[in-house]
């Protein structure tokens, strides 16, 4: 399906999986339908699974806009006082359309949640309130990270109990705007449809160790009069798929900067077991060391102070009580203070953190990476454990030129199977839409 066939049926109103491979310009056609939404004056929910994928649509999490937060289970109680938050009252009751993006990393626990709390305010037994629903993504990616002893939390969102209901129209694009390397586009079409030969593996061993073509570093704040040093991005982002890794590579890059290291301590209040629930969700650092010039990401969305997370910037200084000050790419500086993070019953606070919403990023995880479009990386995935890593790794680029191998495994050259055989009634379910609503135009 062509993205302007997919956008009219956007526009026409139905609920809508928008999907295709990566570099299909899913996100692109995301932001085209939300700018024909603000010129009709629709009020709209512009949201995504994470926050990295949210600041390409400048949007919110799914989890901020429904007000489920980290909840995964919804009894009686805890729907109440959702329900009580006037904020949300208006939001989800006034809102008639919904968008998801990158929905492969919400899990089918989480989309039943979010609609039981929008038909909860809008009364209504229709999966989300009957507002028109639009979820975007590609289950080729990396499944939901979720509770084991709560199987959908690890589920696909398709396998959720609101999905039926939704009667998606499914729009698979078949365009490429982000590979246009036809070796490269080869490699990943056979990683994608588990058909890895000899001759992808020599076209991927040929990348490791390779040189990088990479652009000139990207300078932060750097604007017409200014003429006080800047310091630079780095040339590539290193991509890795164990988090022990990235911290290894991280704290190395930061011993290589000059200057005095400041260790910023995570604090905390309320029981330990609640405490330790606190921390296993909090993806800042118990200890947070940060020199002048670290490369760092934001962890917490935080719209007031000009944040989200996934926001990337540079330490410039540390102002007069020792805080970092951080100049994002955009070239906006902003202070940063240590944020809240929370367990509330009934307006009261049962357990608290506190600490920099901030965290080391010269090396993220390919967790992490999904959703970017990267210039160069350098990319492990010799101790790829799940299937997907290697295609989300390797798909972030335009070109295989952009891509340092230093090594992969077997498990890197497959995706999920099961991921394979719902690609496939996808895309057949797209290309009878796109007959239909070919045949339904002639008519008109």
């Amino acid at each position: 399906m062509t993205q302007k066939e997919a956008l009219e049926i956007m526009k026409s109103g139905h609920n809508v999986f928008l999907t295709g491979r990566p570099g299909s310009g899913k996100t692109y056609l995301l932001n085209k339908f939300i700018q024909f939404l603000r010129q009709k004056n629709i009020p709209t929910g512009v949201t995504a699974s994470t926050g990295i994928a949210a600041t390409y649509l400048n949007g919110m999490t799914i989890h901020s806009w429904c007000g489920m937060g980290v909840l995964s289970q919804l009894d009686d109680e805890k729907l109440k006082k959702i329900l009580r938050k006037k904020n949300l009252q208006t939001r989800l009751r006034k809102s008639r359309v919904l968008i998801i993006d990158e929905v492969s990393m919400l899990s089918a626990r989480h989309l039943d949640v979010a609609s039981e709390i929008v038909r909860s305010f809008r009364q209504s037994w229709e999966p989300f309130g009957g507002m028109q629903v639009v979820l975007c993504g590609d289950f080729f990616q990396l499944p939901p990270v979720g509770n084991k002893n709560d199987r959908k939390t690890c589920l696909f969102a398709y396998h959720s109990s609101a999905w039926p209901g939704l009667k998606f129209k499914i729009c698979y694009l078949a365009e490429q705007h982000r590979q246009t390397d036809r070796e490269y586009l080869f490699a990943l079409e056979a990683i994608r449809t588990n058909s890895v030969d000899e001759t992808v593996r020599a076209l991927l061993q040929r990348r490791i160790g390779a040189s990088l073509r990479t652009g000139p570093h990207t300078k932060f704040g750097v604007g017409a009069g200014q003429s006080r040093s800047f310091r630079v991005r780095p040339e590539y982002t290193k991509l890795y798929t164990h988090n022990v890794d990235v911290d290894a590579i991280n704290a190395r890059e930061l011993q290589k900067l000059p200057g005095k290291e400041r260790v910023f301590h995570r604090s905390s209040s309320g029981p330990m077991a609640l405490v330790e629930m606190l921390h296993r969700s909090c993806l800042a650092p118990e200890a947070l060391a940060l020199k002048k010039g670290a490369f760092v990401m934001f962890v917490r969305n935080n719209l007031e102070q000009g944040f989200v997370n996934g926001t990337l910037g540079i330490v410039e200084k540390f102002d007069d009580d020792g805080f970092p000050v951080v100049e994002t790419k955009t070239g906006r500086r902003i202070k940063v203070f240590p944020e809240k993070w929370r367990i509330e019953e009934d307006d009261e606070v049962k357990a608290e953190i506190r600490q920099l919403p901030l965290r080391l990023a010269w090396a993220i995880t390919v967790h992490k990476s999904q959703g970017m479009t990267i210039d160069a990386c350098e990319i492990d995935l010799r101790k790829s454990f799940e299937p997907g890593m290697g295609y989300v790794a390797l798909s972030r680029t335009s070109s295989l030129e952009g891509i340092r191998l230093v090594g992969f495994n077997d498990i890197a050259l497959r995706v999920n199977e099961e991921a394979l055989k719902m690609d496939k009634r996808f895309q057949e379910s797209s290309r009878r839409i796109a007959a239909e609503f070919l045949l339904l135009g002639r008519k008109n």
